[in-house]
């Protein structure tokens, strides 16, 4: 009987695959199961191994995604007119933008630099005239004009020791200046000390608008201090003529 058996196993078709597996020593506890069980285990075994490895091969990879940080999105721009992509550049990550400097402040030091110029020109000017015009030989002419109602000034010609020094012809501009009391340097040279006369000649319009021209003249003495002389243009109501004198500032 038993030997019977073992041939009608022998002979189930399938039988000799199942004889070799469960000669394995894996599968030796498969030789008490039935033949569909059998088959179910085996298929579980093939189809769930590749599974299980599958799954754990792919869950570091999806621990590393997850704790990498996204990517910032890239900066866009306008498209260019002939409809081609422009990709903006991003900037580095922690640069500071930077700050133009404000109006206010490069307009302020720009005027204090005028400032400067200006008080180093009068620094300058003040040296050279030191320099080339010491106090003891100095002498300096002025004009000013009082009222001048009755004269209307065209030119000035001072001669000093009989030698033109200076001769000016004014604009209406000056004129008016001198009329509001300005006062006009009109020279400034040296003399060696001792006794100099000086000669000045006034031309312009006089009364009824006629040609008009007068001089005056003064003597002076020249010592070692800075001497100022001034050329004054009055009206005398009186006689309704224009008036020229000479001062000498001690």
């Amino acid at each position: 009987m038993n030997n019977r058996r073992c041939n009608t196993i022998s002979t189930r078709p399938g039988s000799q695959a199942v004889a070799d597996r469960t000669a394995h020593p894996s599968f030796h506890f498969l030789a008490h199961l039935p033949l569909a069980m059998v088959l179910l285990v085996i298929l579980t075994l093939l189809l769930g191994g590749p599974a299980r490895a599958g799954a754990a091969a792919a869950a570091p990879a999806t621990a590393a995604t997850a704790s990498a940080p996204a990517p910032a999105p890239a900066a866009t721009a306008p498209a260019a007119p002939d409809g081609t992509a422009v990709v903006a550049p991003v900037a580095a990550p922690g640069a500071a933008p930077a700050s133009p400097a404000p109006a206010a402040t490069l307009d302020g030091r720009i005027q204090d630099i005028k400032t400067e110029a200006l008080e180093l020109n009068r620094d300058l000017m003040v040296l050279e005239e030191e320099l080339l015009f010491p106090a003891n030989t100095q002498v300096a002419v002025f004009v000013s004009l009082d009222v001048g109602k009755l004269f209307g000034l065209d030119s000035v010609q001072v001669k000093l020791d009989d030698k033109e020094v200076a001769n000016y012809l004014y604009t209406p501009a000056e004129v008016e200046s001198l009329h509001r009391g300005g006062v006009q340097r009109l020279y400034l040279g040296n003399l060696r000390s001792g006794q100099h006369e000086l000669v000045a000649f006034f031309v312009g319009k006089g009364p009824h608008e006629r040609d008009y021209r007068r001089a005056t003249t003064v003597k002076f003495d020249k010592g070692a201090d800075p001497k100022y002389i001034e050329l004054q243009i009055k009206d005398s109501t009186g006689k309704l003529q224009p008036e020229f004198s000479v001062k000498v500032w001690q």
